[in-house]
């Protein structure tokens, strides 16, 4: 009688355990906001994460980095987490109304992209481009400034480039050759227009260039963005841009390439979010999948003041480093 008391004790105490909220198995739909710089590892990330939580379904939503912080500060659209390509679109549109932290994940650095076909393909190199760049029927562009980071980004490497090479001028000469309609809203929107024949060149990045298997130019580390060393030198370049309110404008500031994400404070599935970042953050998970779409992650990941680090759920700080 007493086995059978306590084996019906252990199969109670077992359904009870196995319906409890704290141990039931995480599901929903999981929001990401992301750059779209980052789609094609987001997408592999996404059947990986997925594949280990059948019961979350990522929705990702893809865009200029400005563009889908504006989304969530302004227009109120509900998101669980928002990456993007410039940590510091995170820190001046979401923080702190709605979001404590920051974590910087990844790098990149800024190309000129190309084709075979391209205008003068066969001989620009490192030390010519911006020449190529002024001739007449040429045709370059690259993102929209006010919406995506790679826009600022690239009309920054062409103010450094004017600095470094000391041609005064350069970077207005560039422009007067650049008309607007060849702008676009994110970096990766320009990739189908260089394919199609329809533009000889683009700034994009690296990994984009490696993802579509573009043809590319690598620039000097003192101008593409990627060096932290370079970071001073970076600091001399500005572009202004709209700000959240209509015609209010704030000045971008030249920095290293680095990728920032966040959860938001009202995300509607915490639960969700929180695992997918410790995935992300995971050398041997989505910091894997970065690498092999030529994403460089960080490693380790970090945030920039203790502060910030102890605003880290507890269960991510073992993988965020604090540094500048």
């Amino acid at each position: 009688m007493k086995k059978v008391l306590v084996a019906a004790l252990f199969l109670m105490l077992n359904a009870f355990l196995l319906q409890s909220p704290a141990l039931a198995e995480p599901s929903g739909k999981l929001i990401l906001f992301h750059a779209g710089s980052l789609t094609v590892p987001f997408a592999a990330m996404e059947k990986e994460f997925e594949a280990r939580y059948p019961k979350i379904d990522v929705q990702r939503e893809a865009g200029g980095s400005t563009r889908m912080a504006r989304l969530i500060s302004e227009v109120g659209k509900p998101a669980d987490l928002m990456a993007s390509a410039d940590f510091l679109v995170i820190d001046q549109s979401l923080i702190p109304a709605k979001a404590d932290f920051d974590i910087r994940f990844a790098t990149n650095e800024l190309v000129l992209a190309y084709t075979d076909q391209s205008r003068f393909a066969k001989e620009i190199d490192g030390n010519n481009w911006f020449s190529v760049l002024s001739r007449r029927g040429v045709r370059w562009g690259h993102s929209d400034p006010n919406v995506d980071p790679g826009g600022y980004r690239s009309l920054m490497v062409m103010q450094l480039a004017e600095r470094y090479y000391k041609k005064p001028g350069l970077y207005q000469r560039l422009l007067e050759n650049r008309p607007l309609a060849n702008l676009r809203d994110k970096a990766v929107s320009l990739t189908a227009l260089l394919q199609n024949g329809d533009i000889d060149y683009i700034w994009t990045y690296r990994s984009l260039a490696l993802q579509h298997q573009l043809r590319y130019l690598s620039l000097d580390p003192h101008i593409n963005l990627s060096d932290p060393a370079n970071d001073a030198f970076y600091r001399l370049a500005k572009v202004r841009v709209t700000g959240e309110k209509p015609g209010t404008y704030l000045n971008r500031e030249g920095r290293f390439v680095a990728y920032g994400i966040t959860l938001l404070k009202d995300a509607p599935n915490a639960e969700a979010a929180l695992l997918f970042l410790g995935y992300l953050l995971d050398p041997q998970g989505g910091q894997k999948v970065l690498a092999r779409f030529g994403q460089p992650p960080f490693d380790p990941p970090f945030v920039t003041t203790t502060a910030m680090w102890e605003k880290l759920p507890v269960s991510l700080r073992k993988r965020v480093a604090v540094r500048k």
